[in-house]
C-alpha cells in the first residue's frame, strides 16, 4: 500500500527543507516518539474534569511536553494556563500560541531578566517566580526601565529544590515585594517533588499533606498581614487526588499525567501497588537492525532514544517480561523476546520528561494513522 504523505518544513535551517511524514504509524522513521491521541485526550479530560470538580484551578507543567500544541489543548480544555520550568521553554511555548504562563524556576541575572521583560511586553499575564529580596528588587528595576509592571510568585522550599523557607521568611520577602513599586505579587508556588514520587498512596498522601501544610500556613500568614494572596500553586501527576484534599491549595500543576512512564507507574495507587490512573500514552517505535545471536536482538533505540536516569532501560509494550537493555548511544538490547531483524516494536520510556527532551518531532497518531507532526519547539530550552 502506498503511504500518503505530508509535507512540513522543517524549522532553524539557513535553507528550510522539506520532510516526507508518513501517514501511517508502520512507515515513520525510528526511533520515532509518538502520543497515541485517543490516551492523551482521555488523560487531559480525566484531569481536567476532576480539578473542576473538585473547585481547584488547572495550569498543567508543560516541561513534561514542550509542545505548544498540547500547551494550547489543554487550555481548551479548561486550564488556566501552563507552567514551564524555565524562561526559554516559556517562550518557545509563547510563541507556540500559549498563554497564562508561570514560569516555575527563578529568573536570576541582568540578561535573563531582560528576556523575561521581553516575555512579559508579549505576554502580560505571564508569571516569574522569585525565593529572594535582591531577584525580586531586580524584576523591578527592569520593569521600571521599560515602563511596565511584572507579575510575581514567592516560590516556597517544599520540595527540597529551590524556594524560600515558609513562614517567617516567606511574609518578610513578600512585604518586601509588596513595597516595589513595579511588580505585583500574584500568589505562592510549592512544588514538593519528592512527595510526588513516594512509593505507596499511604505514605504519599502523608508526606504531601506534611510538606504542604507550611505553605498553606504561608499563605494565612500573608493574609492576615494584609498582602493579598489569591492562590497557591503546587501539585503533580503522583498527588493528583491527593492535594485537593488539603485546604488552601487552590491550583495543581501536574505534567506526566498526559503521557505517564515507568517510572509514575512504580510509585503505586490507592488499593494498588502500580499506579494506572493515567492511561500510558507516550511510546518510542524502534526497528530491530540485528540479531548477533538467535535470543538476543539488536534496536536502533539506545540512550539517544530514551532517558535513563532513573537506573533502568524502557520496557517493550505488552511484554513487562523481557529483559531490555542499552548497547550504548545507538543501540538497544532484547534477550529473548522472539524479534526478528526488520521488526518493529513500541516501547514505553522510563521517565517521560527527559525522553521527550531527545526528540524534534513529536508524532500524533490515532490507530494506524498520524494525524499530526509536532515540532517539540521547547526542545533544549534549558536556559
Amino acid at each position: 500500500m502506498t503511504s500518503r504523505r505530508v509535507f512540513f518544513l522543517t524549522p532553524g535551517l539557513a535553507t528550510a527543507t522539506l520532510r516526507a511524514v508518513p501517514k501511517r504509524r508502520e512507515d515513520l522513521p525510528t526511533p520515532a516518539l509518538i502520543v497515541e491521541l485517543d490516551k492523551l485526550e482521555a488523560n487531559l479530560a480525566k484531569m481536567a474534569g476532576h480539578l473542576k470538580a473538585s473547585g481547584l484551578a488547572f495550569r498543567p507543567h508543560a516541561k513534561t511536553h514542550k509542545t505548544p500544541e498540547i500547551a494550547v489543548m489543554c487550555q481548551k480544555a479548561g486550564a488556566v494556563g501552563n507552567c514551564a520550568a524555565k524562561l526559554s521553554e516559556a517562550a518557545a511555548l509563547a510563541e507556540g500560541g500559549a498563554t497564562g504562563l508561570l514560569v516555575t524556576t527563578a529568573v536570576i541575572g541582568r540578561n535573563k531578566i531582560l528576556e523575561g521583560i521581553q516575555l512579559a511586553k508579549k505576554r502580560p499575564e505571564t508569571i516569574f517566580c522569585v525565593d529572594q529580596n535582591q531577584n525580586a528588587s531586580d524584576w523591578d528595576a527592569a520593569a521600571r526601565a521599560a515602563g511596565i509592571r511584572v507579575n510575581l510568585a514567592l516560590d516556597l522550599w517544599v520540595g527540597r529544590r529551590t524556594g524560600i523557607e515558609c513562614g517567617q521568611p516567606a511574609l518578610e520577602l513578600a512585604r518586601h515585594v509588596s513595597r516595589l513599586k513595579n511588580v505585583r505579587l500574584q500568589g505562592l508556588q510549592a512544588y514538593s517533588g519528592p512527595s510526588s514520587h513516594r512509593r505507596g498512596f499511604e505514605a504519599r498522601a502523608a508526606a504531601t499533606k506534611e510538606a504542604m501544610a507550611g505553605a498553606v500556613e504561608t499563605r494565612h500568614l500573608l493574609e492576615r498581614d494584609g498582602i493579598p494572596c489569591s492562590w497557591l500553586s503546587g501539585g503533580s501527576t503522583g498527588t493528583w487526588n491527593i492535594d485537593p484534599q488539603i485546604k488552601g491549595i487552590t491550583e495543581l500543576q501536574p505534567g506526566s499525567f498526559l503521557f505517564m512512564d515507568i517510572d509514575y507507574r512504580r510509585i503505586g495507587a490507592a488499593g494498588s501497588e502500580e499506579f494506572h490512573d493515567f492511561q500510558q500514552s507516550l511510546f518510542v517505535i524502534c526497528t530491530v537492525v540485528s540479531q548477533p545471536k538467535p535470543d538476543l536482538a539488536i534496536t536502533d533505540g539506545g540512550y539517544k532514544a530514551f532517558a535513563a536516569d532513573r537506573g533502568y532501560g524502557p520496557e517493550l509494550r505488552g511484554r513487562a517480561d523481557v529483559k531490555v537493555g542499552f548497547g550504548g548511544d545507538e543501540h538497544g538490547s532484547l534477550a529473548a523476546s522472539g524479534a526478528k531483524v526488520g521488526d518493529r516494536l513500541e516501547f514505553v520510556v522510563p521517565h517521560c520528561d527527559p525522553t521527550v527532551n531527545l526528540y524534534d518531532t513529536l508524532y500524533a497518531v490515532r490507530g494506524d494513522f498520524v494525524e499530526a507532526a509536532w515540532r517539540i519547539s521547547a526542545r533544549g530550552r534549558s536556559q
